[in-house]
């Protein structure tokens, strides 16, 4: 969560109602699910590390809102996370493509090419050592389980890919 707030924060400086319905709207339904306080909690996280600086904005009428912006390390921070490829969930990959096309951090397209290429790397991997295990094998198993989950999402990524293509 604190990866995908600080890339929304590259675009500009927001409070935290616009960063909720940002992330509500990226993830859609998955997003209504989201805890409203845990935008909060992390601008505050984010505050306390020194990844963003928060001021004070006044407004007519209503109570003063705080407005959070990246600082320098907030800002190396997210340029990490962009390359980095470890593969959670794919709703983090998915919010990872969203923020960086929002903030235009990254082109899409590029974040999922070199995450398919890192999981085609991981299936090479498997696919030997599935060759070294005795069919019938409980390791047999647990790897066959590891291919078909790495297959499904490369699978997805093709997805993710064609809809980033037809969307720039």
């Amino acid at each position: 969560m604190q990866d995908v707030v600080l890339a929304l924060l590259a675009k500009e400086p927001s409070h935290g109602y616009e960063l909720r319905a940002r992330l509500q709207e990226a993830l859609g339904p998955v997003g209504d699910a989201l805890n409203a306080g845990q935008v909060y909690v992390t601008l505050t996280r984010l505050e306390k590390a020194g990844l963003v600086t928060a001021e004070h904005v006044g407004q007519t009428h209503r109570p003063d809102r705080k407005v959070y912006a990246l600082t320098a390390e907030g800002r190396d921070r997210v340029d990490a996370w962009l390359r980095d490829l470890t593969w959670g969930k794919p709703s983090e990959f998915h919010l990872k493509l969203v923020a960086a096309a929002a903030a235009r951090l990254a082109d899409p397209v590029d974040l999922v090419e070199a995450q398919r290429g890192e999981l085609l790397r991981r299936l090479a991997e498997v696919q030997r050592a599935a060759l070294n295990e005795p069919d019938g094998s409980a390791a047999a198993l647990l790897i066959e389980g590891v291919t078909l989950r790495l297959e499904a999402d490369l699978r997805w990524l093709d997805a993710c890919a064609r809809y980033w293509e037809r969307k720039g």
